[in-house]
């Protein structure tokens, strides 16, 4: 029933045709709801008559307006946000959330609202944080002076507390954690960037080919375990005027051919997500992404996050990649690449910083000696 709700969007599936007396109903929201595609299956029942019972219906459009009425106080927040950091000559593109929202679904009110997301220039972080302590926001984990550089270069995001809750806010300068080795290249991100509006204020987002490569990197992460993340890429990978020249490069340049691919698989084969023909034609099948939609796929439809600090995550991650130099720059990195966990364990000071390596490689030994 979630699939063939979330199918709508790429073409029309019959639902009324289900029994109505077969459908758990309260079961289909909570798994709606965890997979992050409650508003499109209320918008979806709510086109089918008869299908649902008064009460079921009542239900369901309480949880669709609760995130409405969510989305909305957050777009009043993110404008107040994205104004002051204007004003004040900073650069940020609003992505994921409501922008994304926005830009692919043209309507804020068809995404769970969660935070806001902000990707910035890394040397505009304490600028950013100054401002945003003004407007009451607070780092969830505040990072010590002497390891920011460090975390800068190693890390890729900070959360904010704001008056309206915890990690209301996320700033990124990069698109992951260093030791994924995908080295993207935030400067052109910016230059591509294009105009969208979101709740009437104009702002500036990824391009739709930058966004493709950032979900599709955001999906592999987290194993594509959400149907929400297939849904952006299917809604994305059917834009008429998607430019797959420009995605294939950006692809090969990364060396992620694999997992653009694996995503697009999976969009087709649970979404019934058509493939263009262009993506086929520049992106051409491969027999090792094949073999990984097939053990994702399962794993998508029993509801079941992967364990990313288990061991069996990591070799998952190796086999995405399809060049032996980004493997090997992955683990190199995974290894000896030290964040805040290996600052609290052990107290050094800032000659001593390079000894932080062997201190990770250790942590990281007894963790996986633990699984």
């Amino acid at each position: 029933m979630l699939r063939a709700a979330c199918s709508e969007i790429i073409r029309p599936l019959a639902l009324a045709s289900q029994q109505q007396a077969s459908i758990r109903w309260k079961s289909v929201f909570d798994l709606g709801e965890y997979h992050g595609v409650l508003p499109i299956l209320y918008r979806r029942l709510s086109s089918v008559e008869g299908l649902l019972s008064t009460d079921e219906m009542a239900t369901l459009k309480q949880r669709y307006e609760a995130n409405l009425h969510k989305a909305m106080l957050l777009s009043l927040e993110l404008i107040r946000i994205y104004d002051r950091l204007s004003e004040s000559g900073i650069e940020v593109l609003p992505y994921k959330g409501l922008a994304l929202a926005e830009a692919v679904y043209g309507d804020i009110a068809l995404r769970r609202a969660g935070d806001i997301d902000l990707l910035i220039h890394p040397a505009d972080f304490p600028k950013i944080r100054e401002a945003l302590h003004e407007f009451g926001y607070t780092a969830h984990a505040e990072i010590p002076a002497a390891r920011e550089s460090a975390y800068l270069k190693s890390g890729y995001e900070c959360a904010f507390d704001g008056r309206r809750g915890p990690n209301l806010l996320e700033v990124q300068w990069a698109l992951q954690p260093r030791f994924y080795a995908v080295d993207f290249d935030m400067g052109g991100l910016f230059r591509r960037a294009v105009t969208i509006s979101v709740a009437g204020r104009a702002m500036q987002t990824p391009s739709m080919e930058d966004l493709f490569i950032i979900l599709s990197l955001h999906a592999a992460k987290h194993v594509w375990g959400r149907l929400i993340w297939l849904c952006d890429l299917a809604r994305i990978m059917n834009l008429p005027t998607l430019n797959w020249t420009l995605i294939a490069d950006q692809a090969t340049h990364l060396g992620i051919v694999r997992i653009v691919r694996v995503g697009m698989l999976l969009a087709n084969r649970i979404l019934a997500a058509p493939i263009p023909s262009a993506a086929e034609t520049k992106l051409p099948q491969d027999a090792a992404a094949e073999a990984l939609a097939d053990d994702i796929q399962p794993h998508v439809t029993a509801e079941s996050l992967f364990d990313v600090e288990s061991l069996d995550y990591f070799r998952f991650m190796l086999r995405l990649r399809e060049r032996n130099s980004d493997r090997l720059r992955f683990l190199s990195r995974l290894i000896f690449t030290p964040g805040p966990g290996e600052w609290e364990a052990v107290r050094l000071p800032a000659t001593l910083s390079p000894i932080y390596r062997l201190v990770r490689l250790s942590r990281l030994t007894a963790r996986m000696l633990r699984a």
